[in-house]
Parts: C-alpha cells; sequence; structure tokens
C-alpha cells in the first residue's frame, strides 16, 4: 500500500504559546492518489485540510480544522463509480495532563472523543486522512443499483419467497382464506 509522498507534520514547539497559528494544505495528485490506496477508493480529488492550532491554557493546545474531499468507491452492488463529496469539521484537544494507562488500573474512558494525549507534532495528513475515513460511506450505492431476486428450487416445488419468511405471513393467509369461507 503506498503512502503519501510527504506529510505534512506541524511542530508545536515551533508555534508561539501566545497566538494561534493558521494552516491550509492542499494535497498533491501524488499524495491523493497514495491516500485512494490507504481508503481502498478508486480516486480522491480536491483534497485539503484548513484551520488553525490555538494554545488552550499553559500546556494544551486546540487543532479546529475542516477537510474536505471528492472520494469515489465502487458501489457495493454494481462496481460502478459512486461519488461522494465530504466536508467535516475536526476538532482535537491535545491535553498534556492525559491520564496514561497502566496495565493494571483501572480507568474510565472519557467521552470526549476529540481529546489526545500531548505530542511533539501534528501530522495533518493523518488527521486528514482519519476524518475523510470515518465520513466515507460504509457500502456506497449508486442510485440506480438495485438487487435482483434469484429463486432456486427443485423442479414442481414451489420456491419459498421472502414473504413467506415473515412470522406471519402463514396467519394472515389462514385469516384471508377463513374470511372468504366465511362470505
Amino acid at each position: 500500500m503506498q503512502t503519501p509522498d510527504n506529510t505534512h507534520i506541524i511542530r508545536l514547539s515551533d508555534i508561539p504559546k501566545s497566538k494561534s497559528m493558521p494552516f491550509e494544505i492542499s494535497f498533491s495528485d501524488s499524495e491523493m492518489v497514495a491516500i485512494a490506496g490507504k481508503l481502498s477508493a478508486i480516486t480522491v480529488k480536491k483534497m485539503r485540510i484548513m484551520g488553525k492550532i490555538s494554545p488552550s491554557n499553559a500546556k494544551d493546545w486546540v487543532l479546529s480544522a475542516t477537510v474536505g474531499a471528492t472520494v469515489t468507491q465502487a458501489c457495493v452492488v454494481t462496481l460502478n463509480p459512486v461519488q461522494t463529496r465530504i466536508d467535516i469539521p475536526v476538532i482535537r484537544t491535545y491535553v498534556a495532563d492525559y491520564p496514561s494507562i497502566a496495565d493494571d488500573t483501572v480507568t474510565e474512558m472519557t467521552i470526549d472523543e476529540t481529546i489526545e494525549p500531548l505530542v511533539d507534532e501534528i501530522d495533518l495528513t493523518t488527521i486528514a486522512i482519519e476524518a475523510v475515513a470515518l465520513a466515507l460511506p460504509d457500502y456506497p450505492r449508486s442510485q440506480d443499483a438495485e438487487l435482483e431476486t434469484s429463486v432456486f428450487s427443485a423442479p414442481d416445488i414451489t420456491p419459498m419467497r421472502d414473504e413467506d419468511t415473515k412470522p406471519f405471513a402463514s396467519l394472515a393467509s389462514l385469516k384471508d382464506k377463513l374470511s372468504k369461507e366465511d362470505d
């Protein structure tokens, strides 16, 4: 599997603690080909991440950004290309006092999924790929895709249909039969 040619890394030590640092990255064609391979997609186009990294307090940082991409995947029914446009907000809070988990301790998980341990470097490529991967449809389907019904049975036997497997289908047919006899 290919990986992007170059990653876009921001070192937190290079950012003054008194102000935010804006960023905007538009990924190159070769990077988008590698990202498409990572996402098991046909193509990725117009992918970018734009936002800022801001100090939160004396030790913590907040990354707020928007990730956009146009991704083409194969339809799960027809294998025809299905295009999806993604524009999603991303927030990550890097905290210095992130609880470490030892093997023999029990730690309650935080509900806030945007909190991460403080790191020296933030890889914007990884953040963008993760955001796109989470936003993509699990089972892309083209608008004209329809599943066909296949029926298999031995000769002279009526094949079973989906309606026949419903729990009250036989009761409904019995009720209809009885009401016709009453008439």
